[in-house]
């Protein structure tokens, strides 16, 4: 099948990495390069690195609904498109564009934690389970039907970095097995249930300040959760 991916992170590269192992992967679309570190030198996400790796084109527009490259879309002619933790939303010119449409690998059991920091709110709030949604793309983030689910327990001492990792993995697992159901049009498609949607919004700054007055469970999950990245804080005497 001739594939488009679309990610950014780490956590697409699994993804990335299984896509190209069973499917034609014509194009990988990224966000643009970014200034890191002290030097403030460019630097190229993990899936543009991977994809550069394999060969494969790549591209980085500022904003996917430019028609000019909502047209290179056109001219690369997936037959799916699949999104792992891009960073864009995608506008209804793209979402029709492909014959199996747009399928995106989402690090929670959809219809909980819609948003961008689904794992972090695994841990913050103690959950004993997560997993990766496999689900059709709609214009409403995180919305679509879902596909196909693999769920996972957290550990007690899990941090959300270990869980990322293991959710990474988890979700290239995913697509794959997946994958043969879309082409064949025998795969689920299951309306979310809107009663039970919960978000994660991206962790702000005073979210990460350590609450004292709080049960001591409830801190134990707030440094868990927020390690390695953000991470937690408190001040003592100033």
């Amino acid at each position: 099948m001739r594939v488009v991916f679309m990610g950014t992170p780490d956590f697409a590269v699994p993804t990335l990495e299984a896509l190209i192992e069973k499917h034609e992967v014509v194009g990988v679309v990224t966000q643009p390069d970014k200034r890191k570190g002290r030097g403030k030198a460019m630097a190229f996400s993990p899936v543009k690195e991977k994809a550069l790796e394999h060969e494969i084109p790549v591209y980085q527009p500022v904003k996917v609904r430019e028609e000019a490259f909502v047209q290179i879309l056109r001219e690369l002619d997936p037959e799916v498109i699949v999104v792992a933790a891009f960073g864009q939303i995608l506008p209804e010119s793209i979402l029709n564009m492909p014959k199996y449409g747009c399928i995106n690998v989402h690090a929670s059991l959809l219809p909980k934690y819609r948003g961008g920091a689904p794992v972090h709110y695994a841990i913050l709030n103690g959950d004993e389970k997560t997993g990766v949604t496999i689900m059709y793309m709609v214009k409403k983030m995180d919305a679509g039907n879902i596909i196909y689910q693999k769920e996972t327990p957290i550990s007690y001492d899990e941090t959300v970095g270990e869980l990322y990792d293991r959710l990474s993995t988890l979700g290239a697992e995913a697509i794959v097995e997946a994958m043969p159901a879309i082409i064949e049009g025998t795969n689920a498609s299951i309306p979310q249930d809107e009663s039970k949607v919960t978000y994660s919004p991206v962790i702000s700054r005073e979210q990460e300040k350590i609450n004292f007055n709080r049960p001591a469970i409830e801190i134990y999950n707030h440094v868990r959760g927020l390690n390695p990245w953000p991470g937690a804080y408190t001040t003592y005497q100033g």
